[in-house]
Formats: C-alpha cells, structure tokens, sequence
C-alpha cells in the first residue's frame, strides 16, 4: 500500500504511520494564492550584468599614465552608479504598475542611469585615447542603448484623474507605513525557521495587499479601513515577533497552532473588509449612475 510521507520539516509537521487511505480534508474557503497577480521581477540578470561592466575599467585604472587612472576611476564610478540607479528604477517602475493609483517617481531613476552610463563609457573611450569625438559618440550611443534596454520611468501619475490630492497622499503613507509592518512580519518569521510559516505569512500578506489596493482605488475608503492598516498590522507584526523567538526555542506545537489560528483570523477579516468596501463602492457607484439617469431624463425634452 502506498504511504503518506510526512516529518517535522513537512508543511504540515506530521508523520503518517499506517497504511490504510488518507483522509479527505475538510472543504476550505479559497484564499489567494500568494503569486495571484505577481509577475517575475525585471530586475533580474540584465541589471545584474551592469555591475560587472565597472569591472573593466577600474582594473585598466592601474594600467596607465596618471590621466588615464582618473578618467578609468569616473569612468567606473559612473557605471556602477548607473548600474545601481537602474536596478532600483525597475524596482520602482514594478511597484508603480502593481498599484491602480500611484504617483510617477520624484527621480527617473533609469533616464539618470542611461546618462551616466553614456558618461562613463564616454571617460572610458578617452581613457583609451579614442579621441573626443568618437567617445562623445560611444557615450551617447550607450545612452541610448541604456533606455532601449530598460525604458524610461514613468513620467505620469496614474489613476489619479477625479481624485483629491489630499486623500491620495493620505492613502500613500498610510499604505507604506502597512507595507512596513508586512516587511517586518516576514522578517521576524525568518527567525522561526519553518519554511511552512513562511508561506502562511505570505499568504496573508497578499490578502492584506488586496485590501490596500482597494483602497487605492477609493481613497474615501481609507477611514473605515485605517486600523485594519494600523493597529491591526501592527498588532500582527508584534505576535510574530514574539511567537517567532518563542517557537525558535520550544518548537510548540500548541503555539504553532494559535499562531496560525491568529493569521486564519487576520486573513478572513481582512477579506471581509475587502469585499465589504468593493460591495459599498459598488453601492456607491449605482446611486451616482441612478441619479445622473434620473436627471438626464428630467432635462430631456419630452416627444
């Protein structure tokens, strides 16, 4: 007969010891899966390559006369800036299409990265003795090349046409100070060692992050939803703390448990808020329908 094989290092931390079938779990409520609406990340081996350019020129600094050693150096120095800025401009550009409402950078990251890539390889040319000209001409080649590669970063607001600057703000910082409290939920958890608490965690905060993104989409929904941002969150974030040191130490299995029971809780009130906020905007949205039907109709002349 076939087994169940199961350990203290298995999702569930049980061992299946006989042979007979195992049993049907009962039916769940469908939760989110933590990779809903994720896509890979762009800053993955292209950026990465940008840090390896600088390479090249720092070690032909050491080469040369004392004029092609600074140039060499700017030249490096340049390029790993770029490399940098990049990468934290996809991160960025990432962020902002995850959202529905979001304000374009204060910084263009990658259109800074694509000028000092042009820079740095415009001082490497003339470190090579090619020249002004031809290495005008490289820079502003590799300038261009850097924004094909990469784009450019958003250079509008999006989503935010009828909406109160005021609320919008308001939402924005409440939202980042709740995407702290996650951060430091799934740090703390690390301490604990589970890779299946990990998950459960996960899980949670992208349910957490549907709540946010609703909110974003009507910031006048922000009052009925601010502890769920604040207090609530913050509340979570200090229980995992706490469970994660405890359960380093003991491995409990009963504390396992009321953790869990507590994330169950936290998930199923979060979604209920969701769906209560989308349901009253729903609400919100046939009363401005019905009105403006209502008074098309009063100011249309009758045939």
């Amino acid at each position: 007969m076939a087994q169940r094989f199961g350990g203290k290092h298995s999702p569930d931390g049980s061992v299946r010891r006989d042979n007979g079938p195992a049993p049907v779990p009962p039916a769940a409520a469908p939760t989110r899966h933590a990779f809903d609406g994720k896509r890979p990340t762009r800053a993955g081996s292209r950026s990465n390559l940008l840090f390896f350019l600088p390479l090249i020129f720092l070690i032909n600094a050491f080469r040369g006369d004392p004029a092609d050693l600074f140039l060499s150096l700017g030249a490096g120095g340049a390029l790993l800036l770029a490399a940098w800025l990049t990468r934290d401009g996809i991160l960025a550009h990432e962020a902002f299409d995850a959202r529905r409402v979001a304000r374009r950078p204060a910084i263009p990251r990658k259109i800074f990265a694509a000028v000092l890539t042009g820079a740095g390889l415009a001082l490497g040319a003339m470190a090579g003795d090619q020249g002004l000209t031809l290495s005008a001409l490289f820079g502003a080649l590799g300038g261009v090349l850097h924004l094909a590669s990469f784009g450019p970063d958003p250079l509008r607001d999006k989503g935010l046409a009828g909406v109160d600057q005021f609320q919008t703000d308001r939402v924005a910082r409440a939202v980042d100070d709740a995407e702290k409290h996650l951060a430091a939920m799934r740090d703390a958890i690390l301490r604990a060692g589970d890779r299946g608490l990990e998950a459960r965690v996960d899980r949670f905060a992208t349910t957490a992050r549907g709540l946010f993104r609703t909110i974003e989409g009507d910031p006048g929904d922000l009052t009925a939803a601010r502890k769920y941002l604040s207090v609530y969150l913050q509340g979570a974030r200090d229980a995992t703390a706490k469970f994660a040191d405890l359960y380093a130490q003991n491995r409990s299995p009963q504390a396992r448990a009321d953790y869990e029971a507590l994330l169950g809780d936290l998930e199923t009130t979060f979604a209920s808020r969701t769906t209560a906020l989308l349901a009253n905007n729903h609400t919100d949205l046939d009363v401005e329908i019905g009105v403006l039907r209502d008074r098309l109709r009063f100011e249309t002349p009758q045939r």
